[in-house]
């Protein structure tokens, strides 16, 4: 059976999804959900993710909501296929869990009303960003991204030297900002602009952004 993933181009956690299955070469059919209607609301989509969110995932009878957990799942249930993101060195496993804590909780805060400001209203509503609102945020990302530069000035990547899921989660949100004044903050830090630059010339990065508008 086709994997099969509910969600939207212009989702965010849709997008982390996807590149796990791009890294992992896993073909799946992707069924676009409508944000503008809201149909991610809808009976049908609550029935699976009763929080109204997307994606959804379906592998067989698996159901599985969240991104991050439906890309462990992958990369653990498909081990044996393309990349491998997972490290199974505890000490390295460790780091790439550090950092893919430090992406929900520090990273994502950081991002995410940015996002919302200078790419999805425009994108869903036609609507410009709120500038106060816009420059308030810039200034907690300049403060997070301070401390990845530090970090990536030790490492090519974020838990040590190889690619790992730890890089992967933040890319989606990276791509929608990299499309918009705030590029110029990523640009601005070497160490942050050489690991997007590597991130994005990724096989699945091409593959899967390739077809997002930003």
């Amino acid at each position: 059976m086709v994997i099969k993933v509910y969600g939207s181009m212009f989702s965010f956690a849709t997008l982390r999804v996807l590149l796990c299955l791009a890294e992992k070469d896993i073909d799946f059919e992707l069924i676009t959900v409508d944000l503008a209607s809201e149909e991610h609301k809808k009976p049908h989509m609550l029935a699976l993710n009763p929080f109204g969110q997307i994606p959804a995932f379906e592998d067989g009878y698996l159901k599985l909501f969240e991104s991050r957990a439906i890309a462990r799942y992958i990369l653990l249930a498909y081990a044996g296929k393309g990349t491998d993101l997972i490290n199974p060195d505890p000490k390295k496993a460790a780091l790439e869990a550090v950092w893919m804590e430090a992406e929900a909780h520090k990273f994502e805060p950081a991002v995410l009303t940015l996002a919302w400001e200078l790419c999805m209203k425009r994108f869903l509503f036609g609507q410009k960003g709120d500038e106060d609102i816009v420059n308030a945020e810039e200034e907690k990302l300049e403060s997070v991204l301070d401390l990845y530069e530090a970090r990536l000035s030790e490492s090519k990547y974020l838990s040590g030297d190889g690619y790992s899921l730890a890089d992967l989660t933040h890319a989606p949100m990276i791509k929608f900002l990299m499309g918009t004044e705030m590029k110029r903050v990523f640009n601005a830090r070497p160490h942050v602009s050489a690991w997007v630059a590597d991130m994005f010339a990724r096989p699945a990065c091409v593959k899967v952004f390739g077809v997002v508008a930003y």
